[in-house]
């Protein structure tokens, strides 16, 4: 699926985790006054101090933060006073200040502005903050009063979200091992801990396997159909590798790559796209195959430890979609009318390529290039006709920023004077409807080779009443810089994933809850990608698309008639979007539902025959990622989860259906949605907030009619 990648940064579910009494530490010495950590950051809503944050100050932060949160949650256990709401539950809300301040900037940072010290630092901390997680989960004192509490919750007088926080910190204990004997609580930790080095690891060795992918070419012949800026960026970014004088196209992080679209040398196209498929199966130091094997063991072995089937049982139990059998069924039901649209798609390009006496059969590498040729025949136009109009800034000030004015009536303000990270890094205040400060958004557009892949968006503060905080939020993106001087024209993609990633923001920035628990994309993951998606309306909504759809030299708005044809081609080229998405949630599943003995010894060979099994191995159209660079299976973030994108999806098509019906871009639907849904957070079940918000239960038709998949 040609959907955006999200990574909701590890800093919202650290802060979460924290605030619930998720990590704990053998003690340690108070932090230095020196530390911008010691004390909360002074700037406005607690932003981070990023000016005054060395790489050297994570490492005592962490000691200290973890050391005085185990104090708190220690004294909370150990207290001889009866148990209540207040002193058990919402005490450990309180817990853990320093420890969140310090996790929330450096997951950011490590994903976004990485180096070598901040890696280190992430191997170093990520078996500690494992074991401070069990320290506090596996507490039998700590335990004791939240069951006490659980029990007879009934008749505590709480309210709705106060009820709903009880109970889900008691399902929390229980799976984080608190009913185990303390021998296999033992075991517990043992797992967690090596769990969370091999996600480290596998992180890590992605990204730097993707800087090592880079595909050299020798002259400017292998790089026809480059513009003079794509070649002038890809000489530069050789030239930052040591190789003046040649050429580099830098490796994104799903299997297919931007270039494919417009490079005309075919044998540059194979080779671009072989660099991209054998990423982290090619031996070296960068190798994942052996993570993913002892990641998938382990995670196998750990789920029977608590009591369930395997990794996915595990981990769909507290989605929306509750078990695995919901979520094959949902698959299966998408792959055959999926890989038969993308059949019939190959078709097409195949006869673009026969009239064009070309002696071969469509391949992976061929299939962009060629399918914009098949929509240039269809619809009379090709993707390059938009870039014109796509300037980066008006898309996200007279687009993106526009549209949620519209909707809401919030407005943006940028500012110079708070720090950022990197250069590149805009900073804006937002204010709600009546002119109150409502949060703060960081919007970091480019690519760099010490940021990960993909786009998301993460929360350096999350909102809370009972912590008497706003949010501070950030959007990212891969877009690859233009040299000085040149604009940044966009993609169609590249708009659709920023509308998408505020889509994310505008969830953090409208929380409105009490418990930091249940702050903003505090959401099950098959949730959270629903309120993203139905943002990416408003790309081609036409009275947001005229007003930043413009010409960036002459400021020309862009043709009615080109309009209708971005409109007009919506479905096409489903099947492949589909089957590309369908086979990597495949290759997740498939992963995750192992029991300990199924585990295989060859990651190609089990990945190729899960595909296979599926029937979505169809060559011409790879999984969005294979295996050895998924990150968002092997690194903990969408473990078996990454269905929630299509999941989220079907909420989503009939919520843009909703709209559609009640008049579209207007203040009343926008509050409505703000109202029922966006600002509610985790404070309810996912679907009751959706019932809420729609009135009734979700219907698939919409979703089958936007991708085209009814009648196959």
């Amino acid at each position: 699926m040609n959907r955006p990648t999200l990574l909701i940064v590890a800093a919202s579910l650290a802060l979460a985790l924290a605030h619930a009494g998720a990590f704990a530490a053998a003690a340690a010495p108070s932090l230095d006054a020196s530390n911008p950590f010691a004390q909360p950051s002074s700037l406005p809503l607690h932003y981070p101090a990023f000016d005054k944050i060395k790489d050297e100050h994570f490492l005592p932060a962490y000691a200290a933060g973890m050391a005085e949160h185990l104090r708190e949650i220690d004294a909370i256990a150990a207290s001889r006073s009866a148990p209540t709401f207040e002193n058990t539950i919402v005490a450990m809300e309180r817990a853990g200040e320093m420890l969140s301040r310090v996790a929330a900037t450096f997951s950011n940072l490590q994903t976004a502005n990485t180096n070598d010290r901040l890696d280190a630092v992430d191997r170093e901390m990520s078996p500690k903050l494992a074991a401070h997680n069990d320290t506090i989960y596996l507490n039998p004192s700590l335990f004791r009063r939240v069951k006490t509490l659980h029990d007879k919750r009934a008749t505590l007088g709480l309210d709705a979200e106060s009820k709903h926080l009880l109970e889900r910190v008691y399902k929390e204990f229980v799976r984080a091992g608190a009913n185990l004997s303390s021998a296999n609580k033992d075991k517990l930790k043992k797992y967690n801990g090596e769990i969370a080095s091999l996600q480290s690891d596998f992180s890590q060795r992605v990204l730097k396997e993707a800087n090592a992918s880079a595909l050299i070419v020798d002259s400017r012949a292998e790089l026809a159909g480059f513009s003079d800026a794509e070649i002038n960026t890809a000489a530069l970014e050789a030239e930052k590798r040591g190789l003046k004088g040649k050429y580099a196209i830098a490796i994104v992080n799903t299997s297919s790559q931007p270039p494919l679209a417009t490079l005309t040398n075919r044998s540059t196209r194979e080779r671009l796209m072989a660099a991209s498929l054998n990423r982290g199966s090619r031996g070296g130091e960068f190798d994942t195959r052996p993570l993913v094997l002892r990641l998938a063991k382990l995670r196998a072995e750990r789920a029977v430890l608590l009591g369930y089937p395997n990794y996915a049982a595990y981990s769909q139990e507290l989605e929306t979609a509750k078990n695995p059998a919901a979520v094959n069924k949902l698959l299966a039901e998408l792959a055959k009318p999926a890989v038969n649209n993308a059949r019939k798609e190959a078709l097409e390009i195949q006869k673009v390529i026969d009239a064009e006496k070309g002696s071969f059969q469509v391949a992976s590498h061929d299939w962009p290039i060629y399918q914009d040729k098949v929509r240039a025949a269809k619809y009379n136009f090709d993707e390059n006709q938009l870039r014109p109009y796509f300037e980066l800034n008006r898309v996200l000030v007279d687009g993106v920023f526009f549209a949620a004015t519209k909707e809401y009536g919030i407005t943006f303000k940028e500012r110079k004077d708070l720090p950022v990270y990197d250069p590149d890094v805009r900073v804006f205040d937002v204010f709600d409807h009546d002119g109150t400060q409502l949060a703060i958004f960081l919007f970091d557009p480019y690519a760099r080779g010490n940021k990960q892949g993909g786009a998301w968006m993460n929360e350096y503060v999350s909102q809370s009443h009972l912590l008497g905080k706003k949010p501070v939020v950030g959007n990212h993106q891969n877009i690859p810089k233009p040299p000085a001087g040149q604009p940044t024209l966009l993609t169609y993609d590249e708009v659709r994933t920023m509308f998408h990633e505020f889509g994310h923001a505008l969830h953090g920035m409208f929380s409105n809850v009490k418990y930091p628990h249940f702050s903003g994309t505090s959401v099950p993951r098959d949730f959270v990608e629903y309120p993203s998606q139905v943002n990416e309306m408003w790309a081609i909504w036409p009275e947001v698309l005229s007003n930043y759809a413009k010409h960036h030299q002459t400021g020309a708005p862009m043709p009615k008639e080109l309009l209708d044809k971005v409109v007009a081609s919506k479905k096409f080229n489903q099947g492949y979007m589909t089957t590309e998405y369908l086979a990597a949630s495949l290759i997740d599943q498939r992963w995750h539902q192992l029991k300990p003995s199924q585990v295989p010894t060859d990651v190609l060979s089990f990945e190729a025959k899960a595909l296979k099994e599926a029937g979505v191995d169809f060559a011409p159209v790879p999984p969005r990622y294979r295996t050895t660079y998924f990150s968002h299976s092997m690194n903990g973030g969408y473990s078996a989860g990454y269905y929630a994108y299509l999941w989220s999806e079907k909420l989503d098509a009939d919520t843009v259906q909703w709209f559609m019906q009640n008049g579209g871009l207007s203040r009343k639907n926008g509050d409505h949605f703000r109202k029922t849904l966006l600002s509610r957070g985790g404070t309810a079940d996912a679907m009751d907030l959706f019932r809420s918000f729609r009135g009734r239960d979700p219907v698939i038709e919409p979703l089958l009619e936007r991708r085209g998949l009814t009648g196959n």
